[in-house]
């Protein structure tokens, strides 16, 4: 299956309906949806990015995004945030795709550093940023104390490096 990447306002109906979807993929495994504030400019650029793939047919089949966190020294990272794929379209490499154009978005904004907030109920998205790169970092953000949550990060290249 070939997939289409396009950038997307965080606010639009379609990231909407996924962003909904991700909620209740977080109800069925932890029973609970993700209570980080978000809001609609945290995705705009040049402060943040927000992509939706859509497949073939059209449909879209998942999205990921990345907003501006600064650090307490004052160092500007991208957070990836919300990166999901439809069940149907799982296990196909999308996931993987969606993280790249995160990833090289951040880089072209000048980010250094990619962080992500995941959780142990979540293994199949753990073991592919372990595969991409990702490890531990200093716990971060509204889940910086919760039980369990899991905070990796990844540095980033340039194509100028």
């Amino acid at each position: 299956m070939q997939y289409t990447l396009s950038r997307t306002r965080f606010d639009s109906p379609v990231a909407q309906l996924l962003c909904a979807e991700i909620q209740q993929e977080y109800v069925r495994r932890y029973g609970g949806g993700d209570e980080t504030q978000l809001g609609e400019d945290d995705f705009h650029p040049p402060n943040g990015d927000f992509f939706v793939a859509y497949d073939e047919t059209g449909e879209p089949a998942g999205c990921g995004g990345w907003r501006t966190h600064e650090d307490d020294a004052g160092v500007k990272a991208a957070e990836m945030k919300r990166v999901f794929v439809r069940e149907h379209a799982r296990r196909q490499g999308l996931a993987k795709l969606l993280v790249a154009a995160v990833e090289r978005s951040a880089a072209e904004a000048g980010r250094k550093r990619v962080i992500l907030e995941t959780g142990p109920r979540q293994p199949e998205a753990v073991a592919m940023y372990e595969l991409l790169g990702y490890a531990p970092v200093t716990p971060f953000g509204f889940y910086a104390c919760a039980d369990g949550s899991l905070h990796l990060g990844k540095e980033l290249r340039s194509e100028h490096e």
